[in-house]
């Protein structure tokens, strides 16, 4: 009875202070406190403000005391990389010292420890540090099975998102609440900010080119938390045969989609700052082309080029290094575009996809008589739509591509108000 007490002044009073006002405010309370409370009540108050300097957010994973009383005396399954930690320590390890039994970890693309390149198939194996098996969900499978979940009780999901359709994690949460709603298990989303949430862009999904990178009827910017995108996953029935799973959102504080957040952690290989993270939504439309988006360099998402580009000073060479270990383009010069340039400020308040690379590099290339897009449909996928190569190669400007979208994006919009848990 007293532990529910203390959880819900402590509740209450870090609703009524600032940042600082709170660590100040819980070390007098663990004092206070020390002769009645027990060593897990500390270690709960202790990783609830274990930031080393004074948040802009508070993200879902720090709020412990929300969802511990969820997890006691029940085996859990955690989808978790590197990105899910409380202030610098892994969720998992934070999780064990508050006495959580863990039985098993699912790995999404890049592996637990967001190691792995991208595309590189996952392999299921024993985590080193803790010893707890790791099943990969991006290997022979994208979905646990019946057998995987033997024995769990919840399921805890903490991904850092980037915001953008064609980034696997949200396909990822699908298959996870997919299997959850089919086994009778619940699933908690420890809410974390996108630092692509304000705004919302891009054409909307056709179900032609659902794939893994890119499941749902929404634009390439989407402008949701991926716990609010979990909401919309449930409530608009896209689990198969419309079922929904036991969900519960654990909120970020100090929070609204208009917060810049600059991510403590790259949330993949290929995606080392905010920089790269803002030029993410327009610049992955190149994967489905010959140009080079800067892997296999350290300015990844954040260059473009390719050996035969004209009219350009600036040249990069990719080489095979860790997270790109078969770059495109591998050791040829490449020329193009340098947008390292660009401030974080400018790119945040852009709020906006930017085709004119796009536009700008297959008239460079086609003006050559050199082929821009690749042989396959993967460029289809990642637009989720044909309409924009075909825009794209009949000359259309920026702006009449752009206004082709509005009808899907102002539906898109009514729908995404429901789920919203921010402003």
């Amino acid at each position: 009875m007293f532990t529910i007490n203390l959880q819900y002044y402590i509740s209450m009073i870090l609703k009524m202070f600032d940042c600082v006002s709170k660590l100040t405010l819980f070390i007098v309370l663990l004092i206070s406190f020390s002769s009645c409370t027990s060593k897990e009540e500390n270690r709960v108050a202790i990783l609830s403000q274990s930031i080393e300097s004074k948040p802009s957010v508070i993200v879902g994973a720090q709020n412990v005391a929300e969802y511990l009383p969820l997890l006691q005396g029940m085996k859990v399954g955690m989808v978790v990389n590197q990105t899910s930690v409380i202030g610098n320590k892994h969720l998992v390890d934070s999780l064990l010292k508050l006495g959580v039994e863990i039985k098993m970890i699912f790995a999404p693309e890049h592996g637990f420890r967001g190691e792995a390149d991208a595309g590189e198939q996952i392999k299921d194996s024993k985590d080193g540090q803790t010893g707890i098996p790791v099943v990969s969900l991006y290997g022979k499978k994208k979905k646990p099975v019946k057998e995987d979940l033997v024995g769990i009780d919840v399921i805890v999901f903490d991904i850092q998102d980037v915001g953008a359709r064609f980034y696997t994690y949200i396909s990822s949460l699908h298959y996870v609440m997919e299997s959850c709603a089919e086994n009778g298990i619940p699933i908690i989303v420890l809410d974390r900010p996108n630092p692509n949430a304000h705004y919302i862009d891009g054409p909307i999904l056709e179900k032609k080119y659902k794939s893994f990178i890119g499941m749902h009827p929404v634009p390439v910017v989407y402008g949701m938390t991926i716990g609010e995108y979990a909401q919309m996953i449930n409530g608009e029935g896209w689990l198969e045969n419309g079922i929904k799973a036991e969900l519960t959102v654990i909120k970020n504080r100090e929070y609204t989609h208009n917060t810049y957040y600059n991510l403590p952690i790259k949330p993949s290989p290929n995606l080392p700052n905010i920089q790269s993270i803002f030029l993410y939504p327009s610049l992955c439309f190149f994967e489905g082309t010959k140009m080079s988006v800067g892997r296999g360099t350290k300015t990844q998402f954040q260059i473009i080029g390719h050996p035969k580009y004209s009219g350009s000073e600036f040249s990069f060479t990719p080489i095979a290094r860790p997270g790109a270990k078969y770059p495109k383009h591998e050791n040829q010069e490449c020329v193009g575009r340098n947008l390292t340039k660009l401030t974080k400020g400018e790119l945040h308040e852009l709020s906006r996809l930017d085709l004119s690379y796009l536009i700008d590099s297959y008239t460079n290339l086609e003006n050559q008589d050199i082929p821009f897009f690749n042989d396959n449909n993967f460029f289809e996928k990642l637009a989720g739509t044909l309409e924009l190569r075909t825009q794209i190669k009949a000359g259309k400007t920026e702006e009449e591509i752009r206004a082709t979208w509005q009808d899907g994006l102002l539906a898109f919009e009514k729908v995404r108000r429901n789920y919203l848990l921010y402003k």
